[in-house]
């Protein structure tokens, strides 16, 4: 057990480039959300207005709010003279703001997903992960004076997984947007009535001249049987 005072600053410094390399990747990754709710605005698959805005809400928002808390951790853990009391405030109030959005998020999720299933993926990575993470801040506040040197490493893992929780869903929500305009596309090519069949070529007329070449021929046949030999 290794405890420290609540007044004396915790030996972050060693953290520094794992927090400062941790935050840089969330702080551009934000830019890969709104790259996601533009591929998603373009979409014509929504029904109306309404539900365009549960799914941003359910699913995309939400991903902006993972690498925020990633980064917002990682500036946390970079303030110099950090003690074990500042930290566990810190760590407490963004775990339990966490959990709080995270409720919401559950509540958006069902209002959006009336026409849709979820997946066993989307139950782990929307629903467990980030409560687990968010709860995992909570208790690292709780214990950070008791045991400094493991929640440190907890706090560490936590801000990688929100890190990936955000990545791997924009990923989820652009390959499921493309997915989903290919398969209108091919409803659509379906529900379009088929080309009409070519139609038949009548045999060509057969010209005069043809006709009346038929018509003589019985009378040079008798013609022909008539013909003194």
């Amino acid at each position: 057990m290794s405890s420290v005072t609540t007044s004396g600053a915790l030996p972050l410094g060693e953290w520094q480039n794992f927090y400062v390399l941790l935050g840089s990747s969330a702080g551009a990754l934000t830019g890969l959300t709104f790259i996601v709710i533009t591929v998603a605005a373009d979409s014509s698959g929504f029904r109306n207005a309404a539900v365009r805005l549960a799914g941003l809400r359910a699913f995309i928002t939400p991903t902006a709010v993972y690498f925020g808390s990633a980064l917002a951790v990682s500036a946390l853990m970079s303030i110099p003279g950090q003690t074990a009391f500042t930290l566990a405030v810190c760590l407490a109030v963004s775990g339990a703001g966490g959990l709080t959005y995270w409720g919401t998020v559950i509540r958006w999720m069902f209002r959006a997903t009336s026409d849709y299933s979820l997946f066993l993926a989307d139950w782990i990575w929307s629903v467990i992960l980030p409560a687990l993470s968010y709860a995992a801040l909570v208790a690292c506040a709780l214990l950070l004076r008791v045991h400094a040197p493991a929640s440190l490493y907890v706090v560490a893992a936590t801000t990688l997984l929100l890190l990936f929780i955000g990545i791997h869903n924009a990923w989820d929500v652009v390959v499921w947007i493309t997915t989903e305009r290919h398969a209108r596309r091919e409803y659509a090519r379906g529900s379009e009535p088929p080309d009409p069949p070519p139609a038949e070529q009548s045999p060509p007329a057969e010209s005069s001249a043809t006709k009346q070449s038929i018509a003589d021929e019985p009378q040079r046949r008798e013609q022909h049987e008539h013909r003194p030999r």
